[in-house]
C-alpha cells in the first residue's frame, strides 16, 4: 500500500508523489506461503504464534547446516533462538484516543543519538542471506530499540516498492529471502521481512494487516473485503509499539509505475492515535488505543497525512472530510504550533477564498462560485527563512458540497493569498495596523490604513480591480502614502464602487533592488455614488516624509482660486505653475498660499532646492478638469 502523500513541488504544480501503502486486489492477502506446519490459518486472530513456531525450526537447521555455523554459536546463537512467541496487547499497551497533541512517537526517540547507527546501518551492504544482515546490522546496535531502528532504517533505504509485482501478483514472493533477493516488494514482503529480522534479533515482532488511506483513496470511501495493506508491531521496553516500513521508505507516483526512494520518519513509532489516521487493523485490539474506533468511524475521520504532523499541524476544523456550505460559504481552519504558510486550491486554482495567517495556524473562507462538489486542498511549509527553497506540501483535502453561489462573493483576480495582517508582515516590518481584518468595507468610498514600520524600509503601494478601470499608473495613484517618522498612512479614494486589493510592497532603503510584495487588503465599497478623483501625481524629488495637507484631489476645479499648503522641508522656495506662477510662502515648515486655475490645463508644483541655483524640480502634477 502506499501512502497518499501529496508533495506540491511548487507552488504552481498540483501535489505529487503518494506513498507506498500498497492497495491490493483481494487476492493479495491470499498469497501467503502456507505454514510448514499445520496450523490455525489467515484471518482468525489464533495467528498470534504462528509464525514463529513455523520459523524456528528452519531456523535452527539452517544455522547448524549452514556454513560458518562455528562463528554463530555461543552468544550470538542466542539471540537468534529465543524469541519468544508475540503475547496479544494488554491495558498498559493502550493509548488514549484522542490524540493529545504531545508527541508524534509512542516512545521517547531521540533522532540525534540514532545518527550514527542510522549511517552505519545505511552502508550495510549484506544481501546473501537475511540471518548475516541481522548479524552485520546489530553489531552497533546495543539496545532492542536500537536494534529495531538498524532493521527499519536498512530497510527503508534498501528495499523497494515493487509496482510491477503490485500489477502482476503471480509473480510475487512476499518470503524474506526472497525479498532480501530481489531488493524489493510490496507491503506484505516489507512486513514479513521485518518481522522475520527482528524474531532472529531476538525481538517480539509481529505482522498486521488491515485496510489503510493509502495511494488511490478517495475522501469519504468505505472500505469492504479483504484487507489491503500490511505493517507491524513491534514490542520494545515492555510495550507495543507501531511502524510500517512500506511507507517509511518511499512514494509512488500517480499513475502507479514508478517508486521513488523517500525516507519517511513519520511511520517509525507511530503514537497509535496518529497511526489510526491510515492504518485500520483487521483486528481492533492492535490499535493500541483506548477507546478503539469502529471501522465506520475510521472512515468518516478526516485523513491527516505525515505532512501534516511533520510539519507541526496540530488539528483541523471541521473534523469530517466532506463539508457543505451554508448560504454558499465554508469556513475551514488549520491549527499549529508555530508560524507556518498556507496556501490553497479549490478544484485546483487558488481562488474563490479568502486566507488568513494566524500566530497558530490559520483560516480559510470560500466562497464556491458554482454549484456541485469542489476538491479543497490545503498546502503547508515551515516559515523559516532558511526552508525559503522548502516547497508547499499538501496536508489536508476537503470535498466541498456546494448547494447555493453567494454571487457577491466574488473576488478581484488580483487578490493575494493570504489577505489582511499576520505575523508575516509583522515580521517585514509592518506593526501595530490600524486594520487586523482583511476586508474593509467603506461607504463614502474613502478609508485609511495606519502602521508603524520597524525597519528602515521603504514602502509602495497599488491597487487593483476587475475590468479596465485601473491601469497600473492610476491604480498607484488613487493611494496616498504619508510617512511621519515611523509611521506610515496609507489614505485610498476608490474611483468606483466595487471590490478592490490594496497591495503593499516594501524593500530595505538601503537596497537599490526591487520592491517585494509583502501584503493585500479588500476593500468593499458598494455606494454607485462613488467616484473620487486620484491624487496628483507625484515625482521623484517628492520625498517620502513630504506631505500634502490640500488639495487631495488630483483633479482641480476650472477657474477656482485654489489654496495649497504642503509639508516640505529642506527647500528654498517652492512655486506652482499654472497659467501664471505662484510662489508659497512658509509657515512653520508648511507652504502655503492661493493661486486662480484659470487657463490652464495642468498645474505643477516646483522646488528650489538651494537659492544660489536657479533650477526648479518639478514634484507634483494636478490636472484641471476641462470646462
Amino acid at each position: 500500500g502506499l501512502e497518499g502523500d501529496g508533495n506540491g513541488n511548487s507552488r504552481s504544480q498540483p501535489p505529487q508523489g503518494t506513498d507506498p501503502n500498497g492497495r491490493r486486489g483481494p487476492t493479495d492477502f491470499q498469497e501467503q506461503t502456507p505454514p510448514i506446519t499445520p496450523g490455525p490459518d489467515k484471518g482468525t486472530q489464533v495467528t498470534v504464534e504462528i509464525h514463529h513456531k513455523d520459523t524456528s525450526p528452519q531456523l535452527i537447521k539452517r544455522f547448524s547446516l549452514g556454513k560458518g555455523s562455528q562463528r554463530l554459536r555461543g552468544h550470538d546463537n542466542e539471540g537468534f533462538q529465543k524469541t519468544e512467541a508475540p503475547r496479544p496487547p494488554g491495558a498498559k499497551d493502550l493509548h488514549v484516543y484522542p490524540w493529545d497533541k504531545s508527541s508524534l512517537k509512542s516512545m521517547p526517540v531521540d533522532l540525534e543519538q540514532f545518527k550514527k547507527l542510522d549511517d552505519y546501518a545505511l552502508k550495510v551492504n549484506v544481501k546473501n542471506s537475511v540471518e548475516e544482515l541481522v548479524k552485520a546490522l546489530l553489531k552497533q546496535a546495543r539496545t532492542d530499540l536500537e536494534k529495531v531502528r538498524a532493521i527499519w532504517m536498512w530497510i527503508c533505504h534498501h528495499i523497494e516498492y515493487d509496482v510491477v509485482g503490485y500489477h502482476n501478483k503471480s509473480q510475487l514472493s512476499s518470503k524474506p529471502r526472497d525479498v532480501l533477493q530481489m531488493g524489493k516488494s510490496i507491503c506484505e514482503g516489507y512486513a514479513e521481512l521485518f518481522e522475520h529480522m527482528c524474531s532472529l534479533a531476538g525481538i517480539q515482532c509481529k505482522k498486521l494487516s488491515g485496510h489503510a488511506k493509502g495511494h488511490g483513496y478517495k475522501t469519504g470511501q468505505t472500505f469492504t473485503g479483504d484487507s489491503d495493506h500490511a505493517w507491524n508491531a513491534v514490542y520494545l521496553e515492555g510495550r507495543w509499539h507501531l511502524l510500517d516500513s512500506t511507507w517509511g521508505s518511499g512514494s509512488v507516483d500517480d499513475s502507479f509505475t514508478k517508486f521513488t526512494y523517500r525516507y519517511n520518519e513519520f511511520y517509525f513509532l507511530t503514537h497509535p492515535a496518529l497511526f489510526i489516521n491510515n492504518h485500520f487493523p483487521d483486528n481492533s485490539n492492535w490499535q493500541l488505543l483506548k477507546p478503539t474506533l469502529t471501522l465506520k468511524e475510521f472512515e468518516n475521520n478526516m485523513l491527516h497525512n505525515s505532512n501534516f504532523y511533520m510539519l507541526g499541524l496540530l488539528a483541523t476544523h471541521p473534523e469530517t472530510p466532506i463539508i457543505q456550505t451554508v448560504n454558499g460559504k465554508v469556513s475551514v481552519s488549520v491549527e499549529c504550533r508555530s508560524s507556518t504558510l498556507f496556501m490553497f486550491k479549490l478544484k485546483g486554482a487558488e481562488e474563490q477564498g479568502l486566507m488568513t495567517l494566524e500566530k497558530h495556524g490559520m483560516k480559510l473562507d470560500i466562497y464556491p462560485q458554482k454549484t456541485g462538489s469542489h476538491k479543497l486542498e490545503i498546502f503547508a511549509k515551515p516559515s523559516k527563512a532558511e526552508a525559503s527553497d522548502d516547497v508547499y506540501k499538501c496536508v489536508v483535502e476537503y470535498m466541498v458540497e456546494c448547494e447555493s453561489v453567494d454571487k457577491a462573493m466574488r473576488f478581484p483576480k488580483d487578490l493575494h493569498q493570504p489577505v489582511g495582517p499576520s505575523w508575516f508582515s509583522e515580521r517585514q516590518g509592518f506593526l501595530r495596523p490600524s486594520h487586523g481584518e482583511p476586508v474593509l468595507h467603506t461607504n463614502d468610498g474613502r478609508c485609511s490604513f495606519t502602521f508603524t514600520l520597524s525597519k528602515d524600509i521603504s514602502v509602495l503601494t497599488s491597487l487593483h480591480t476587475d475590468g479596465s478601470s485601473l491601469d497600473e499608473d492610476m491604480g498607484r495613484r488613487h493611494v496616498l502614502q504619508i510617512q511621519r517618522r515611523n509611521q506610515v498612512e496609507l489614505k485610498v479614494h476608490l474611483p468606483h464602487a466595487g471590490s478592490f486589493v490594496l497591495k503593499i510592497y516594501s524593500k530595505k532603503k538601503s537596497d537599490p533592488g526591487n520592491y517585494n510584495y509583502i501584503f493585500n487588503y479588500l476593500i468593499k465599497c458598494l455606494n454607485t455614488e462613488v467616484k473620487w478623483p486620484a491624487f496628483p501625481e507625484s515625482y521623484s524629488k517628492w520625498l517620502q516624509d513630504y506631505e500634502i495637507l490640500e488639495p487631495l484631489s488630483g483633479l482641480l476645479p476650472a477657474n477656482r482660486n485654489v489654496q495649497f499648503r504642503l509639508k516640505m522641508h529642506g527647500i528654498a522656495k517652492v512655486l506652482v505653475q499654472a497659467e501664471n506662477i505662484y510662489p508659497l510662502t512658509q509657515n512653520k515648515g508648511v507652504w502655503e498660499g492661493t493661486f486662480s486655475t484659470s487657463g490652464c490645463k495642468e498645474v505643477f508644483v516646483m522646488v528650489h532646492e538651494n537659492a544660489n541655483h536657479s533650477f526648479y524640480s518639478q514634484v507634483l502634477r494636478y490636472e484641471v478638469e476641462t470646462q
